[in-house]
C-alpha cells in the first residue's frame, strides 16, 4: 500500500520538514512512497532542506539507506555540512511553515491547489496546509 510521508510540521532536533524528507527517502527505497512524490525527490522543500544544512542530496539518500534514527541522521548532517545554531533553526522553521503566504511561491500553491482540486480551499494558504490536507492528514 502506497503511503504519505510524516507530516512537515513534525520535528527533528527542533527543525520541521526534515523527518517528512527523511519519510520520502525511506517509502521510496521500499517502493511505497506515492508517485506523485517521485518528482520532487531531491528538488523543491528537500532540495532547500539538503542546501540549508550544506549537505549533497544524494550523498544523504545514501545514508539513510544505510539506517539509523532520525537524530542520528540530522547529527551526520551536521558533521558532514554544518549545525544549525537556534537562530538558524528558529528562521528556517518560520520560513517553512508560511511558504506559499503571499510571498513568491503564492502562486506555485495556486497551482498545486488547482491539481489536487483544491482551488476553492480558502484555509490552505501554505505548503505546509496544503501537504496537510493532500496527505489526509486533515479534512
Amino acid at each position: 500500500m502506497l503511503k504519505s510521508p510524516r507530516s512537515p510540521y513534525e520535528r527533528v532536533g527542533d527543525l520541521v520538514y526534515f523527518a517528512r524528507m527523511l519519510d520520502k527517502i525511506r517509502l521510496h527505497r521500499a517502493g511505497l512512497l506515492r508517485s506523485d512524490y517521485h518528482q520532487n525527490l531531491g528538488a523543491g522543500f528537500d532540495g532547500r532542506c539538503a542546501r540549508y544544512l550544506h549537505v549533497d542530496y544524494a550523498k544523504l539518500v545514501d545514508r539513510v539507506n544505510h539506517g539509523g534514527s532520525d537524530e542520528e541522521i540530522l547529527e551526520w548532517c551536521f558533521a558532514t555540512g554544518r549545525r544549525l545554531n537556534a537562530e538558524e533553526v528558529f528562521v528556517w522553521n518560520q520560513f517553512m511553515t508560511k511558504r506559499g503566504l503571499k510571498d513568491d511561491a503564492s502562486e506555485e500553491l495556486q497551482d498545486f491547489k488547482l491539481a489536487a482540486g483544491l482551488s476553492h480551499r480558502r484555509d490552505i494558504n501554505t505548503f505546509f496546509e496544503f501537504f496537510e490536507i493532500d496527505d489526509g492528514r486533515k479534512a
